[in-house]
């Protein structure tokens, strides 16, 4: 790559340059398309996957937070099971200790359901309230993403998009450049082996 930039700034600064062969003014190009590429492309595919990426999240907030409800529970019991600790996978990156019991609460058609539920508080005796979120049908969900985490997780996807074109832009050039190098040895190879068969010959006389 640092060969590459050479000749980019020998196309800028020295254009007629009696020496500079015409693959290298090709080879110099191809560097100041990747440059452009990488200045202005890259972060500008970052950009744009990051804010699809955040419209889609937030959507998705939009959406959980119409379907999840809070509801108020009751422990009955803790369930059998070692306590864990984990990071909530929506609602944000903090480790915490995640507690499986066994709670009572009441459905939106009214009816009571019993059931194990997650939980990072620390609960109480059987009849110590608790606080847990449910679907339409009243059945036990995870909390709904927040949008702060929905945001952290959109900057990650424009940072990976970022560094996706990138890589992909270094990696066509040096697919360019390898190319050309390779006829111009090629072409090389040509001339000597036809230089070859007048070797020697050259002054000698009839």
């Amino acid at each position: 790559m640092r060969g590459q930039w050479a000749l980019l700034r020998g196309l800028l600064s020295g254009r007629d340059n009696p020496l500079r062969r015409a693959t290298d003014r090709r080879e110099a190009w191809v560097a100041l398309g990747a440059l452009l590429l990488l200045v202005i492309g890259a972060p500008a595919a970052g950009w744009a996957g990051g804010s699809i990426a955040d419209d889609a999240l937030q959507q998705a907030v939009r959406a959980q937070h119409q379907e999840r409800h809070p509801v108020d529970a009751v422990v009955v019991g803790r369930a059998p099971g070692r306590e864990r600790y984990v990071g909530d996978p929506e609602g944000g990156s903090e480790r915490a200790a995640r507690v499986r019991v066994v709670a009572s609460w009441q459905a939106p058609d009214g009816s009571r359901r019993t059931g194990e539920v997650a939980t990072a508080s620390r609960t109480g005796a059987p009849g110590s309230p608790l606080r847990i979120w449910t679907d339409a049908a009243g059945l036990p969900v995870a909390p709904p993403m927040d949008g702060r985490a929905a945001r952290s997780h959109a900057v990650l996807a424009g940072i990976g998009t970022f560094l996706l074109v990138a890589g992909c832009v270094e990696a066509g050039r040096r697919v360019v450049v390898g190319r050309m190098v390779r006829q111009r040895y090629a072409r090389l190879d040509r001339e000597w082996a036809a230089a070859g068969t007048d070797w020697g010959r050259a002054g000698r006389g009839g």
